[in-house]
């Protein structure tokens, strides 16, 4: 029976250019970096009126994912807008998870620090792109409904000093106002949170399973699980990328009271 290597939280650093520590979690991301600049430039080269088979390939992916993406945003210009940003992120973490399933990842060992490994269960970077994906969702809504109908969702002290004016009903409602403004700020928080945790612990429960499996019997029993790591790391890319869509869809609405304000 082969010797259970149980990977830790924090990634394996393999060696530092100046004082820049370089891990393994970024090995892979720069594997899948290498490999979307691959494809990218392949299909710059041969892109056609009369696609060949690597074009029709990913238009008939695209095909796949517009409808979907037009369920959320309920209108293909925002489909368009943010197709960029989301299928970017989608095939991002797709491919991030399955390149975690290469052979030798976890396996191959330099200076007892294993090369290889899933980028995902790196919490640093599952943060950042859950850091990403709120901020771009707010630069995306500066520019559909402006900077300050935007931050009103949020931040409504005039509000609160305006009523002053018009008796205790109103305080006693701007007050509420201000304190949802601040219960928003609150949830901005918790959806970095439950993004960057939601994939590192899914993707990061996942490498633990596969350790353990393919040190407890290494030809028959992790197979299933392999292919269940593929399905995972799927649904994981999906639900990131929608989520990040629901954000940027619903953060472009005009608020409610603009709304009401220009009926």
């Amino acid at each position: 029976m082969a010797e259970i290597h149980i990977p830790g939280l924090a990634p394996d650093v393999l060696f530092k250019i100046g004082s820049i520590p370089i891990t393994n979690t970024m090995i892979n991301v720069w594997l899948a970096l290498l490999i979307f600049l691959v494809i990218g430039i392949l299909i710059r080269k041969r892109i056609s009126l009369r696609p060949g088979k690597l074009q029709n390939g990913f238009e008939y992916v695209l095909e796949l994912l517009l409808p979907y993406f037009d369920q959320v945003t309920e209108d293909r210009k925002k489909t368009m807008r943010f197709l960029p940003v989301v299928g970017t992120i989608f095939f991002f973490i797709l491919l991030s998870n399955w390149l975690g399933l290469m052979p030798g990842t976890g396996s191959v060992t330099l200076d007892h620090a294993t090369v290889l490994r899933p980028a995902n269960t790196d919490l640093n970077l599952t943060i950042a792109m859950a850091l990403f994906s709120v901020l771009i969702s707010h630069i995306f809504a500066f520019f559909s409904v402006g900077v300050f109908t935007h931050l009103g969702k949020f931040v409504q002290i005039a509000n609160v000093f305006k009523s002053f004016k018009d008796g205790p009903i109103a305080i006693f409602r701007a007050m509420i106002e201000f304190g949802v403004g601040l219960l928003e700020i609150v949830s901005e928080v918790a959806k970095i949170l439950s993004l960057s945790l939601r994939l590192f612990g899914n993707v990061f429960a996942g490498e633990v399973l596969l350790s353990v499996m393919t040190a407890l019997v290494s030809a028959v029993i992790p197979g299933p699980f392999m292919l269940l790591e593929l399905l995972v790391g799927l649904i994981q890319a999906a639900v990131f990328a929608m989520l990040t869509l629901v954000y940027l869809t619903v953060a472009s609405h005009e608020p409610h009271t603009a709304e009401h304000g220009a009926h």
